[in-house]
């Protein structure tokens, strides 16, 4: 990390008093929040609405640590997938999803994972660290960026469901999304905003409590607490009731619509057995499921469902008044499941990287 302190992670109060300390009058804090927060710019000197005498001082006083893409790549389908290197040298991944109508974002919000889902490349990696609020805020402008390159659009939607557990970083998290959402600033709309939890129950709690209008996702996989806790270590601590417990909370603060996340894998889980333990699970508040292909990660343990169990498992529950979409596989040839390609980078560069 730079010596000098990162310019969006300094409070407004002290930037404020630096300011006033060199003459500078307080508006001046607006017009570098414009370029931070509402341009994305990672240089002082593309400050350019400042005088050159006040860019030289926040040059010499703070810096930037910013995320660059090490490497992309992009499937057969247009999926893009891009490992993103911090200023640590660290690798995170971030994911551009187009279809028909929109480009969706798959952002990632720390470096590996402490969760250690049994099904997912990034639990493998343990935990690092948590992301900042600019590293967050990065990953949105360069993917926004790269959707107007790549498919002639601005980014429709975003979902943070890439590499980490959102709800053990929330802070950082919720900052992030409350600049990409802010009217006065980029002005996304919350509504097209997802973030998933493998099932945090304080963080569901308090994400209820935030008042946001940001959507909520559960990564739920089964709703059978022995079978979800061998896929998902994190549910012995965050059980059934206390999950139970906490989405109903959420429902009776915000009054919104849950979505629960539901990867079919073959002979542990897609069963009718499994969809009606599942619909029962449902009756908790207002929801929509979404049934997702699984993405192999390569381990042996766990493989898709078959399309006719898929098929009879969705029947079930559509026949109990569920609304149920089924998400495909996308990216496949591209290491497109979570942590897959930040995994894999530091081989790949050796055939991908320019000499010199």
């Amino acid at each position: 990390m730079a010596d000098k302190p990162d310019i969006r992670e300094t409070s407004t109060e002290i930037l404020l008093q630096w300011l006033a300390d060199r003459g500078e009058k307080a508006f001046r804090l607006g017009q570098i929040n414009q370029w931070l927060w509402v341009k994305g710019v990672h240089s002082f000197d593309d400050m350019t609405s400042l005088s050159k005498t006040l860019r030289e001082s926040l040059k010499q006083d703070f810096s930037f640590n910013t995320i660059v893409s090490e490497l992309e790549l992009q499937s057969r389908d247009a999926t893009v997938k891009t490992a993103f290197r911090l200023v640590d040298r660290h690798l995170i991944e971030g994911v551009l999803i187009p279809s028909a109508d929109r480009v969706t974002a798959c952002i990632s919000t720390q470096v590996g994972c402490a969760m250690n889902c049994g099904f997912c490349a990034t639990g493998a990696m343990g935990f690092i660290r948590n992301l900042s609020v600019g590293e967050i805020f990065d990953q949105f402008i360069i993917l926004n960026r790269r959707s107007e390159n790549y498919y002639q659009r601005s980014l429709s939607n975003v979902v943070v469901m890439g590499m980490g557990e959102p709800f053990l970083n929330f802070t950082n998290v919720m900052l992030a999304l409350s600049k990409i959402t802010d009217p006065e600033g980029i002005n996304f709309s919350p509504s097209r905003i997802t973030i998933s939890t493998v099932g945090i129950t304080e963080g569901i709690r308090a994400f209820a409590d935030s008042n946001t209008k940001i959507n909520l996702s559960l990564s739920l996989h089964a709703a059978n607490e022995n079978l979800r806790i061998g896929m998902i270590p994190a549910a012995k601590k965050h059980k059934m009731k206390q999950l139970r417990d906490a989405i109903r909370y959420y429902h009776q603060k915000t009054g919104m619509r849950i979505t629960y996340e539901y990867i079919l894998f073959g002979g542990l889980n897609d069963t009718e057995e499994h969809a009606r333990e599942l619909a029962e699970f449902c009756k908790i508040s207002p929801c929509k499921i979404n049934i997702i292909e699984y993405n192999s990660t390569g381990s042996g343990r766990f493989q898709a469902s078959n399309p006719a169990h898929r098929d009879a498992f969705v029947a079930f529950l559509e026949s109990k008044n569920l609304i149920v979409n089924i998400r495909r596989s996308k990216g496949g040839d591209i290491d497109a499941a979570c942590g897959q390609l930040a995994g894999k980078v530091p081989k790949m560069l050796q055939f991908t990287r320019k000499p010199g």
